[in-house]
């Protein structure tokens, strides 16, 4: 894990913010280089798939040439939903770190236990709360804003 690739993350998620997306930052690492970023497109696209992870993903795919990214680490300002966290496994990352716990959605450690499930083909490591706090207070300005709108 390194600090300084949720930093990164937490720029995509700024950019989010500044295009009205939900907040949530994506960089997927490969040899200690950044090889994708993402934000949230779910308002741009039109489609509640177009997650910031989801978009990661498919843009590093592009970059390795090929769906699977062993080796490959993601860095999410969010804990991840189901939806992603199965791409996650799908996709062969190796190791997931993320900031905010999301007890509503999130499916790692903070309401569904997706890697407790037996019989998953692949089981990525992750660390969740990095960055916790920084993570958590864009997430909450965000909604603050849209609230007062």
């Amino acid at each position: 894990m390194n600090i300084k690739y949720m930093k990164e993350a937490l720029k995509m998620a700024q950019k989010g913010f500044n295009k009205d997306e939900v907040p949530v930052g994506c960089v997927i690492v490969k040899d200690e280089k950044i090889i994708a970023r993402a934000t949230n497109l779910k308002e741009e696209k039109k489609s509640s798939i177009f997650h910031a992870e989801i978009n990661c993903l498919i843009k590093a795919a592009k970059v390795i040439g090929d769906w699977r990214l062993d080796g490959c680490d993601i860095y999410v300002t969010l804990e991840p939903c189901i939806m992603c966290v199965g791409a996650m496994i799908n996709y062969r990352i190796s190791n997931i770190y993320f900031g905010a716990y999301d007890f509503k959605g999130g499916a790692l450690s903070s309401n569904i236990k997706i890697l407790d499930t037996k019989g998953l083909n692949h089981y990525p490591n992750f660390q969740g709360g990095i960055m916790e706090k920084e993570c958590s207070q864009i997430l909450k300005d965000y909604f603050k804003n849209k609230r007062e709108k």
